[in-house]
């Protein structure tokens, strides 16, 4: 029986170890790429064979994936952007063949020239959500509380924003305060979306977070976990929407119970598709 070989891109966060525990527990000899100042040094522990990047080493990357026999590839977790625009960053030649033929520096726009560059070099790149499917947010109320109808109204007055930013590959998350948007993420992420949202609202705030319209699996699925519900908390948001089925809800059991202690609901709505 031929070896189960998975090449890991590692970003930041509890899902690369999660990734990394899953696969090796069925019987997978995982291949990790770190990522420096963004990949957690626990990875290590988990995986079979690890070593560092830069940012902006594609090519080391590449040959390192090729050196270990490595056929499919899977991106897991965040890079975080201050590592995408830091001053003096240098990018090999690879990234800069990659940048130099794509139209704009959208995340999609990136993440696919990529997956096309790993296909062209004999690897291909699987949907982020293999083996994590457990984690897949369920429909329904997730919390003790349910939405008020304020906060329903704000959840589907978001559900469409959301949708719309994600059509154009802006960002997954809105901030709805009244059926007023009060925050739209870009490349900060998240949490810094929801804080820079509350700072606005000042309290009562409510987070959307949907996946695109016509997602690909194979990268920036939805992700909310604990340190999703802390900044909710810090800034006095109340309600949480979520897609259900396309969302990966981290920590789930932790999420709630820190969310019912803050009075915060989670709710994971059905799928809407913007076309």
């Amino acid at each position: 029986m031929p070896e189960k070989i998975l090449g890991l891109i590692a970003g930041n966060g509890r899902l690369p170890l999660l990734f990394a525990q899953k696969a090796r527990a069925q019987g997978y000899r995982v291949i990790a790429a770190a990522i420096k100042r963004d990949t957690s040094f626990l990875l290590s522990f988990f995986v079979t064979k690890l070593s560092w990047f830069k940012v902006g080493e594609l090519k080391k990357l590449f040959s390192f994936f090729q050196n270990e026999g490595v056929h499919e590839v899977i991106m897991v977790g965040q890079v975080n952007p201050d590592n995408l625009f830091e001053q003096g960053i240098v990018l090999d030649e690879e990234f800069k063949n990659i940048f130099n033929a794509i139209r704009d520096r959208k995340a999609d726009t990136i993440f696919s020239a990529i997956a096309d560059r790993l296909a062209s070099l004999g690897m291909r790149l699987v949907d982020s959500t293999f083996l994590l499917k457990e984690y897949l947010a369920p429909q329904g109320t997730l919390t003790s509380r349910g939405p008020t109808s304020r906060e329903l109204d704000d959840i589907e007055f978001g559900k469409t924003i959301a949708k719309t930013m994600g059509h154009i590959d802006v960002g997954q998350t809105v901030v709805v305060k009244e059926k007023a948007i009060v925050a739209i993420e870009a490349m900060e992420g998240t949490d810094q979306a929801i804080m820079r949202g509350g700072k606005i609202a000042h309290k009562g705030a409510v987070v959307v977070k949907m996946s695109k319209p016509h997602q690909d699996l194979r990268f920036d699925v939805p992700v909310v976990g604990m340190r999703t519900i802390q900044a909710m908390k810090r800034c006095r948001a109340t309600c949480l929407g979520i897609e259900a089925g396309k969302t990966l809800l981290i920590d789930q059991d932790s999420c709630v119970r820190l969310a019912n202690q803050a009075g915060i609901c989670i709710v994971a709505a059905a799928s809407l598709e913007i076309t």
